[in-house]
């Protein structure tokens, strides 16, 4: 019998919706509401309210699948559904804060098709306060074992022709290296990735992603003739989606439902839809700031590969960890420390992650920075050649864990694995999982460069700490176009980061960029803000150490600030123009402040009223200079020091691309 594509669960829009067989499920605050069912054609469809208002229309469930059988009916039926509550807090490892609050209802919804094999699948609604996630599960059954998915039918059916924050996932490159766009739906013409965040226009926003991303294709997003976006896995070089055998469920798609643009920054759903932490001895996973090798490959000073301006030498590796001693760093990055780099094509065959070169001694290196209680963190670029990775993976973390190393900083800088396989395509899913894995084994905290979108998996493997995946500090030192606009900082912690933590590399302290068209487009203070306003457990102070020795005071916050919260909290946000967090220290009294515009200046009051009352604080401010100015002027940068309590309200003024960075002091 020939193999067809056919639909399976596949929706098909019905116009006598009260004819539906219908299932509901609220939120515990009673807030939001969904419905699941089938509609009169017996196909799944499922929509949400909030407050009585349509946030999603009814809305596609299902997949096509490769099947044996002639035909794979879309006539479906609800047998059963099942309710529960689930209300708990648990502790993270490190983030944004301590406890999460992990509080939702779930529904469980039973189909089964009505000819052939009654196959059945599950779909799975969690509703919280703040939005919800929902999954398919394929149960283990005689009537399905293996199957390959060829689409996926989820659509996010969102009323009129809204604003969003989007960038292509695949048309600039795999890893997300893009310029956001803001457009109206009708204007997203690629596949759009996701977090994809939606301006609601009443001054509500929803931000559209996906948790648990295990052994499946990443989900992207493509605008229909309708508005509608729907899911659109990422693919295998033939074309096909997903290899799947039951039992079998899909990563959770995730909405988050803000009542403001801050909202969206302080929700844990994607956490929440992961599983709990399976680390057992966690002792070794440990946030840190870290300054590296590695700017001055970027600028042009050192090069990757050994000659004359190598920069992983172990001379010069020595002199970074003795600043880092110095001003209280807890690692050092170092780039092109191995062989392979030499390779004109960077071809990652070459890439050998056992062998350092000749003028950089391993050996001596980490033992020098252990008796310092600096750590080494390595560097493996695999330049997408994922097959001669995984072949060395285990030896290569064995290597460092043997020279009691914890961190390694992972690249994949071309566009395709291997030559042929997106990142982010279930191939691609797999690796990254790999080796997040094999590292634990080792005791070794990752930061992905080129990654797969973050998930959430974090919860349960929390050695996966950082990641790119966004357009990062390097582009302001070689991108022809000018580097990242000022408005860029403002949108990140809007879209990328809700996926999770980025390695953003703040801190550029000279701002005379040798590249005639690269510039870093922003104030010094706006670059101390980002500490705070950018969240990373793995924080870079990426300039020179010679620049931070000329300007030790500015120098000072970066000195100071954590990385490990024990509390976030949103003052004032608008996406692209502006936000100020407030975070305090999860191990002290202390709080921080970083405050961000784009190329508008910006005056706010801020209240100090989280601040515990009748407390004393001192304020150690950070701000633009009167003449700062991000193009002429950059690093006019004044600091003083007031005394605050909780009844303070602050006078924050920025200038264009500026910001301000405050430390307050519990007394």
């Amino acid at each position: 019998m020939n193999k067809t594509t056919t639909t399976f669960l596949a929706f098909f829009f019905a116009v006598f919706m009260a004819q539906a067989n219908e299932k509901n499920i609220s939120s515990p605050d009673g807030k939001i509401q969904v419905i699941v069912g089938v509609t009169a054609g017996n196909q799944p469809f499922y929509s949400v309210t909030k407050n009585g208002k349509s946030i999603i229309q009814s809305s596609a469930l299902g997949f096509s699948i490769v099947s044996e059988e002639p035909e794979l009916s879309d006539n479906v039926e609800i047998i059963d559904a099942k309710t529960a509550t689930f209300n708990e807090t648990w502790e993270q490892v490190w983030g944004e804060e301590r406890f999460v609050r992990n509080h939702y209802n779930e529904l469980k919804v039973y189909f089964r098709e009505k000819k052939y094999k009654n196959r059945t699948i599950s779909i799975i609604f969690r509703v919280f306060n703040d939005g919800f996630g929902f999954r398919y599960e394929f149960p283990e059954q005689e009537a399905m074992d293996y199957f390959i998915i060829t689409d996926e039918k989820t659509e996010f059916n969102i009323a009129g022709n809204p604003q969003a924050w989007w960038y292509p996932s695949h048309a600039e490159g795999s890893f997300g290296e893009s310029i956001y766009r803001h457009t109206t739906f009708d204007k997203i013409n690629v596949t759009a990735a996701t977090p994809l965040t939606v301006d609601m226009q009443d001054g509500s926003f929803l931000a559209i992603h996906e948790a648990n991303l295990t052994d499946y294709a990443s989900m992207t997003l493509i605008n229909t003739k309708e508005n509608i976006l729907k899911c659109e896995l990422v693919p295998w070089a033939n074309g096909l989606k997903v290899y799947a055998r039951t039992p079998f469920v899909s990563p959770w798609r995730t909405v988050i439902i803000a009542g403001n643009a801050g909202e969206l920054l302080t929700s844990r759903i994607v956490l929440n839809l992961n599983e709990p932490c399976k680390i057992e001895d966690v002792s070794w996973i440990k946030p840190m700031k870290y300054v590296g090798i590695w700017w001055g490959m970027h600028i042009g000073k050192y090069t990757w590969d050994m000659g004359e301006r190598h920069g992983a030498t172990t001379e010069n590796t020595m002199r970074y960890i003795d600043f880092a001693v110095k001003n209280g760093f807890g690692g050092v990055l170092v780039e092109g420390w191995n062989y392979g780099w030499e390779s004109r094509e960077h071809d990652g065959n070459y890439m050998n992650f056992v062998r350092p070169y000749d003028d950089f001694d391993l050996e001596k290196i980490c033992k020098y920075g252990q008796t310092k209680g600096v750590n080494f963190i390595g560097h493996h670029e695999t330049y997408g050649a994922v097959l001669n990775y995984e072949r060395q993976m285990t030896e290569a973390y064995q290597l460092l864990q043997t020279h009691g190393v914890h961190a390694v900083k992972s690249g994949y800088v071309k566009d395709k694995f291997d030559k042929t396989e997106w990142h982010d395509g279930q191939y691609g899913v797999r690796h990254y999982r790999l080796a997040l894995e094999e590292a634990a084994k080792h005791q070794i905290m990752l930061n992905v460069h080129e990654p797969v979108k973050q998930t959430g998996i974090r919860r349960t493997l929390p050695n996966l700490m950082a990641q790119e995946g966004a357009r990062g500090q390097e582009f302001n030192a070689w991108d022809n176009g000018g580097g990242n606009p000022p408005s860029h900082t403002c949108i990140l912690p809007f879209t990328r980061i809700l996926g999770g933590p980025m390695d953003y590399t703040p801190g550029v302290f000279n701002f005379d960029i040798p590249h005639p068209k690269a510039r870093v487009q922003s104030t010094l203070a706006n670059q101390l803000a980002l500490y705070v306003v950018l969240y990373s457990p793995l924080q870079m102070a990426c300039d020179l150490p010679e620049n931070y020795e000329k300007n030790m005071k500015p120098f000072q916050f970066i000195r100071d600030v954590v990385t490990d919260w024990d509390k976030t909290i949103v003052l004032n946000a608008a996406i692209g123009e502006y936000v100020t967090i407030a975070r305090k220290d999860r191990h002290s009294e202390n709080w921080y402040i970083g405050s961000i515009t784009n190329e508008e200046p910006r005056d706010f009051k801020i209240k100090l009223d989280f601040l515990t009352p009748n407390a004393k604080y001192v304020a150690q401010i950070y701000a633009d200079g009167k003449n700062a100015d991000y193009k002429t002027n950059p690093t006019d940068c004044v600091i003083r020091e007031i005394n605050v309590n909780s009844k303070t309200v602050l006078d924050v003024k920025l200038v264009a691309a500026g910001g301000q960075a405050i430390r307050i002091v519990k007394e």
